[in-house]
């Protein structure tokens, strides 16, 4: 198996990656979303089964039993450092975990260690926790090998962040890596970076 990602600046769009990802035979409960709530979001399923699979150790989709999908399955946790999200699957589970056990502050804690025990390298780890904080949605999916170019293809034709881009755009506002005891982003910050890169959260 192998894990293809991706991080988008619109939930919708990562929504649309879990569904195209579902509709080419991945199964829902191999892929996981993260998506920042920022209070005005409407999605769909939300609940307290972010709560139920990570007190099981089961991955959120599976709390959804596969019926209608990976995202009938949202439901809502808090991340230090991010603040309230909406999240389904595996990386829930294991977020959640994070957030009640993990050493926060270390390489291997928080979300930063979450992801990087999904499989995301941990400079990008940093920049897609970074970005959850700003309003993001990270999609990450674990498919059979000779299906992962094909899942990652996925993933890269739903107008994905181009990682080393929003890396050097962050640096150049003098970020270097993500804090988990800096304050979320309020509602207002957060569609002030969606304005910053012409995001539209209608579309």
């Amino acid at each position: 198996m192998k894990n293809v990602s991706a991080l988008y600046d619109n939930y919708d769009d990562a929504k649309a990656a879990v569904k195209t990802l579902e509709d080419a035979g991945v199964p829902s409960d191999h892929i996981s979303i993260v998506s920042r709530k920022d209070g005005k979001q409407e999605v769909e399923g939300q609940g307290n089964n972010a709560a139920e699979g990570a007190g099981t150790g089961a991955g959120i989709g599976a709390v959804a039993g596969g019926a209608g999908g990976l995202l009938a399955g949202l439901g809502m946790l808090a991340i230090p450092g991010i603040g309230p999200v909406v999240a389904a699957g595996w990386l829930a589970a294991a977020a959640a975990g994070a957030v009640a056990g993990a050493v926060v502050g270390g390489a291997a804690g928080g979300i930063v260690g979450a992801l990087i025990k999904a499989g995301i390298p941990e400079k990008d780890a940093e920049v897609y926790a970074e970005a959850l904080r700003r309003g993001g949605s990270v999609v990450i999916a674990k498919v059979e090998d000779d299906k992962a170019v094909t899942s990652q293809t996925i993933l890269n034709n739903v107008r994905p962040v181009i990682l080393e881009d929003r890396r050097e755009k962050y640096a150049a506002e003098g970020w270097s890596r993500f804090d988990e005891t800096a304050d979320p982003y309020t509602s207002d910050q957060i569609a002030a970076e969606q304005r910053r890169y012409r995001i539209d959260p209608r579309v």
